[in-house]
């Protein structure tokens, strides 16, 4: 049980967070391990971008607490397909930086339609959980 001296926010803001933290974990280790323990290229590669659309999500959460998870949704999804939109405009600099670990995690290196689907689904996936998590602590 957290202590008395963190209000409700805080503590969901916390939940949220460390929610937010361990997807980030698992997708790390799906894109590091993934084939490693013979997962086919689909569950790789989207799942990632599923676990990807999540975080969004959670992070997005953690900083909006107070807010309605539809707006939360919707801005998740308005940043995530902005992400996947970006990837088609091409500058030297911001090319080099997709060629990086960092750069391709937070940008990606090619465009697809099929990644903004698989975001929503996270997105959306995130938003059932948090509605159905955000009881009373």
């Amino acid at each position: 049980m957290a202590p008395p001296c963190l209000s409700r926010t805080c503590q969901l803001r916390i939940r949220l967070f460390v929610a937010a933290t361990l997807v980030i974990a698992v997708g790390l280790a799906l894109r590091a391990y993934g084939y490693a323990f013979g997962l086919p290229f689909m569950v790789v590669k989207y799942g990632g971008s599923v676990l990807w659309g999540t975080m969004v999500y959670l992070l997005l959460a953690t900083l909006l607490v107070d807010r309605r998870k539809s707006i939360i949704a919707s801005l998740a999804a308005v940043a995530a397909i902005a992400v996947e939109l970006l990837r088609l405009y091409h500058t030297p600099w911001l090319d080099d930086f997709r060629m990086t670990t960092p750069g391709t995690l937070l940008l990606g290196r090619v465009f697809s339609v099929f990644n903004i689907i698989a975001y929503l689904a996270g997105i959306a996936a995130a938003w059932q959980i948090d509605a159905r998590c955000r009881r009373p602590l």
